[in-house]
């Protein structure tokens, strides 16, 4: 699962983009407990959402041709410059370049070859999320992607990520770690789209860790959300929901097996 040891290529910060914030941050606070703090005056808008005083994720507006509604991954880089020339270099595409926000680190986005959004976050003062695999904040992240090799040549070109074969009652997973650190550092896994009728388009999805999936998952139909895949058991992992927001971001929740905590 995720932690805060940000090592390059990891998972380092989440932001949401919707047409309405404030539906937006009324959402997740009744799901979640998060409460959003608007960035500061000539911080280019959006915020940050909190549980506590630890930050979850960020929020920013979202408008015309800037695409659906939805939740974008970022992973450390050292250097996100270099980075985004890696991912041309992988047959990607920069969509928007690295650019400084004041006193917090650079960010960049970026898309895979199948076209999927990726963010990149340059630490600066801010390494990243301030809580991870805790509940109500990320545990683990997901590509759904039409090709898994070519997915797994792209990431690791770009960021250096590692991929191996679990297997589980009735296939095959493919987790996803950052170079070198082996199993004790993997935090998410690569999905055929195939597998999932229900899924038109390649993207990425992150999970938010609960305490109780079934509950999580009505809480959400009753906030106005829409549930996608009903609460599922995993062996191996734990037990699982697809969501949508009331907007259309799509995430999952997970109560972690003991074991895979």
């Amino acid at each position: 699962m995720l932690t805060t040891r940000f090592v390059t290529g990891a998972p380092n910060w989440i932001d949401v983009s919707t047409p309405d914030l404030d539906g937006t941050a009324s959402f997740y606070g009744g799901l979640f407990g998060w409460r959003f703090h608007p960035a500061e005056p000539g911080a280019g808008g959006g915020g940050v959402f909190r549980l506590g005083d630890a930050a979850v994720a960020g929020g920013t507006r979202g408008g015309p041709g800037q695409g659906p509604p939805s939740w974008t991954v970022y992973f450390a880089s050292p250097d996100a410059e270099e980075t985004a020339g890696a991912a041309q270099r992988a047959r990607g595409r920069v969509l928007v370049r690295p650019a400084a926000v004041p006193d917090q680190g650079v960010r960049a986005v970026l898309a895979d070859r199948a076209g999927v959004p990726y963010g990149i976050w340059q630490p600066g003062r801010r390494a990243g999320l301030d809580r991870a695999g805790q509940p109500g904040a990320l545990t683990w992240v997901e590509l759904h992607t039409p090709d898994i090799a070519a997915a797994a040549a792209h990431y690791h070109a770009v960021l250096g990520l590692e991929t191996s074969a679990a297997a589980f009652p009735g296939g095959i997973y493919t987790c996803v770690n950052p170079e070198g650190v082996g199993e004790d550092g993997v935090f998410g896994g690569v999905v055929p789209l195939a597998d999932d009728p229900a899924e038109t388009d390649a993207h990425w999805l992150p999970y938010f860790a609960v305490t109780d999936t079934d509950a999580a998952a009505a809480r959400a139909r009753e906030l106005g959300g829409t549930v996608r895949l009903p609460p599922t058991d995993v062996p191996g992992a734990g037990r699982l929901a697809r969501l949508t927001d009331p907007y259309g971001a799509r995430f999952a929740v997970l109560r972690p097996e003991p074991a895979a905590r």
